[in-house]
């Protein structure tokens, strides 16, 4: 599909998701030739960020600077990021690469933050000649922005990154909070605290301050805690600076998300307003804010549609054999039960499937037999030529792919549909090529290793 728009299919459908895949199909974005695709709901999308603007200004004292950066990691894709700014939403960048992403959506400096554990001299130059916010991680850090910012000045918003080390969700490797998180400087190590108040002290230009405790399996109170050591922690600074010195605070994202129903649980106001209850003061307008919100923007919004390949059984138990494994939803399948996700199921035309469920795996294509992305899962018989849609994956499954057995990135669609069943497609990424998979794993060079003598 090379144009902007193409017509939707009408027929016995029920939701938008249901019209999207039955056009997908129709219009062979999914099909043989392109056996996986991934569907993007362009009007939900939009409804996620005015819900995060409404819930936000809610609460905050009119004219408080506020800046929903979105976390550009959970849909590294140019067009996404186009479309949150046109939102009003600004992009969380956490590399050299997320930045140039956002550098081609549009995204202006001030409204870009860099976040990253690792940054090199290189990247930390380059943040600070085009004026985008940094948080540094560590104390090397700061000193090396120390370095900077005395042979080149900068206008760039400068803070650091602390963790409060206040405990983990329900998933251990995606819990940032944690006594012996990689992220930040820990405030109950012995003595951090109070070098962290010295290096604003000694450091004018210092006048923000982070955490990010979200995450998957986070429960809000443990989130709203987090957000309220960091308020305290800025008091404390501003006091014994004996002026405001730290005018923002950023309190990062990690809004979990509902996977197991078309629910959006918990909402933004939801956190907004426990937020405006834990930490008095926050929405009071001493302070700017800073959000880094990503998965709960785009998860609800996203849809994997791929083709039955084969029908079989094994032990008694049906496989659908498709074109959607672990190249797509790699947490899914090399961790299913912190990240489990539904399946639909929909027959050749695209139309949702009847019958009596059936318990049965739904598999990918990948060389390994643990490729799986539901397990014993009850759902319509799936037949060679059906379709399986894996629900839910807007954040992080269509931009993160895995690259074992070669398989090449499926294309990515946005699709806007109307009452009247009438609706459009817009490429979001183009199928990568047998070609452009050969020329990225060195075709170019085949010659190379054989000239080493």
């Amino acid at each position: 599909m090379s144009g902007t728009q193409t017509g939707f299919m009408t027929g016995p459908v029920v939701t938008d998701r249901d019209r999207a895949v039955q056009a997908a199909v129709a219009q062979g974005l999914v099909g043989p030739a392109e056996p996986v695709a991934g569907l993007l709901d362009v009007a939900g999308i939009r409804r996620s960020a005015a819900e995060l603007r409404s819930a936000f200004a809610e609460f905050t004292t009119p004219g408080t600077p506020v800046l929903h950066a979105f976390a550009v990691k959970a849909a590294s894709l140019v067009p996404v990021l186009r479309l949150l700014v046109d939102e009003g939403l600004g992009c969380e960048v956490a590399s050299p690469g997320e930045l140039a992403l956002a550098r081609a959506a549009g995204v202006p400096a001030a409204r870009t933050v860099l976040d990253s554990p690792a940054k090199t001299p290189a990247e930390l130059r380059e943040a600070l000649a085009l004026g985008i916010a940094v948080n540094a991680d560590n104390p090397e850090e700061l000193a090396r922005i120390d370095g900077l910012v005395a042979s080149a000045p900068t206008g760039a918003p400068l803070g650091l990154r602390v963790n409060p080390q206040i405990g983990g969700g329900s998933i251990g490797a995606m819990s940032t909070a944690t006594e012996t998180s990689k992220f930040g400087v820990g405030l109950r190590d012995a003595g951090a605290r109070d070098w962290v108040v010295r290096a604003y002290l000694d450091r004018p230009w210092l006048t923000r301050l982070h955490a990010h405790v979200g995450s998957q399996g986070m429960p809000l109170p443990l989130m709203a805690e987090g957000v309220r050591a960091l308020f305290d922690l800025a008091e404390e600074i501003n006091a014994k600076a004996a002026r405001p010195q730290i005018d923002t605070l950023d309190i990062g994202g990690g809004l979990p998300v509902n996977f197991a129903s078309d629910v959006a649980a918990p909402t933004y106001r939801e956190y907004a307003e426990l937020l405006s209850t834990a930490v008095p003061g926050l929405f009071s307008g001493r302070y700017g804010l800073v959000t880094e919100f990503g998965r709960s923007l785009l998860a609800k919004h996203g849809t994997i549609v791929a083709r039955v390949e084969y029908a079989k059984s094994a032990g008694g138990r049906p496989i659908a054999v498709t074109h959607a494994g672990a190249q797509v939803a790699t947490r899914t399948v090399f961790a299913p039960d912190a990240w489990p996700i539904r399946v639909a199921a929909y027959d050749a035309q695209g139309l949702p499937k009847t019958g009596e469920p059936v318990a049965q795996d739904v598999a990918g294509p990948c060389c390994f037999a643990g490729d799986l992305v539901a397990e014993n899962r009850a759902l319509p018989p799936l037949e060679s030529g059906d379709h399986a849609a894996l629900l839910d994956t807007g954040a992080y499954y269509l931009s993160t792919h895995f690259a074992y057995n070669s398989l090449p990135r499926p294309g990515v669609y946005g699709y806007v549909a109307d009452p009247s069943g009438a609706g459009r497609f817009a490429t979001v990424r183009t199928p990568q090529t047998l070609q452009e998979l050969a020329a990225e794993s060195g075709a170019a060079h085949a010659d190379g290793m054989r000239a080493l003598k």
